[in-house]
């Protein structure tokens, strides 16, 4: 039996997390269909706007993704103290910008007087607002339905257009962070979809190349801060330049199809992370099907295992042994 979402999500452990979304009924998300011979390239963009709209409107940043034809990568950080900050005003902005709200809630962002009770069922309304913009289940309803009703307008057919549940994976440290990082952003060159995971387009590490040429970040993405320090700012633990060569350097191997390993001399975030080189390109390359719920080395699981009382999944203990 699935676990409930509300079990699996736990910001005690971490704030990171994987969550892959896949079509069902053969339809293609984007790519091109070989039965039928019909394009659907131009749903990319559709999902690449709205998923990076998302993350301007939730107090969850987008770390990495990758649109695949009939899949969805993403790797989701929940910022849980910025929302805290947030006044009832700018919860209410934010949430109007995905539905209407409640008449109540219109005519507070209207201003004017309003009676003692309209006020306290507006704050009440905004509390439950405030939670689902930290909610990743929130966050993945409000990027797979809308492309749902687009898709399915598209191709003149009504049901589900996604499996019922998207997949998610608590990423319990740094070394699962970068793992997982790097396998969303490989995984056209992996497919054979891409040459070089700069070329690969509606994908993370595309839009952090184009924006580290101009000396920048991209502004909707969490952005690369340095490794760990005193009075570090919020993003990524890692040096960008550090991460994009990694990214390169595997994505190489992958495309050479050769049965190499990665000299940890040459990368510091292996290095520091004290990561196997004998099993990065394993796992970079094979991430889903060697993790499981839970992604973490064998220290993080266990620390997981025994705060939550429950027995050590072997194959969730895995990652770079």
């Amino acid at each position: 039996m699935p676990m409930p979402r509300s079990q699996q999500v736990c910001l005690d452990d971490t704030p990171y997390y994987h969550c892959v979304a896949r079509c069902v009924r053969r339809a293609f998300l984007c790519g091109e269909d070989p039965f039928t011979g019909a394009s659907y390239e131009h749903r990319r963009s559709w999902v690449e706007r709205r998923l990076l709209f998302l993350a301007s409107v939730f107090s969850i940043d987008v770390c990495a993704y990758a649109v695949m034809s009939n899949h969805l990568h993403v790797v989701l950080h929940i910022d849980s103290e910025v929302v805290k900050n947030w006044s009832v005003v700018e919860v209410l902005e934010r949430w109007h910008k995905l539905h209407k709200g409640t008449t109540f809630t219109q005519q507070y962002m209207l201003g004017g007087t309003l009676p003692a009770y309209v006020i306290s069922v507006v704050e009440a309304a905004a509390e439950t607002y405030r939670a689902r913009l930290t909610d990743i289940s929130w966050f993945m309803k409000e990027l797979n339905e809308p492309i749902a009703r687009r898709a399915n307008l598209e191709d003149e057919c009504t049901g589900h257009f996604w499996e019922g549940r998207f997949k998610s994976q608590a990423l319990l440290d740094e070394a699962a962070l970068i793992t997982c990082m790097a396998y969303v952003d490989l995984n056209p060159v992996r497919s054979g979809v891409s040459e070089t995971p700069e070329s690969s387009d509606f994908t993370s590490i595309k839009k952090r190349v184009l924006a580290v040429k101009e000396n920048s970040q991209p502004k909707t993405l969490y952005p690369f801060v340095g490794n760990p320090r005193q009075d570090m700012p919020n993003g990524l633990p890692f040096k960008l330049a550090d991460y994009l060569e990694l990214v390169d350097m595997t994505g190489r191997i992958v495309k050479e199809g050769k049965k190499g390993s990665v000299d940890a001399s040459l990368l510091p975030i292996l290095q520091r992370l004290h990561v196997s080189s004998d099993n990065w390109m394993c796992i970079a390359t094979e991430f889903e099907a060697r993790t499981g719920r839970v992604v973490g080395q064998a220290s993080s699981i266990d620390q997981y295992c025994e705060s939550h009382h429950r027995r050590r999944n072997q194959k969730s203990a895995q990652l770079l042994a």
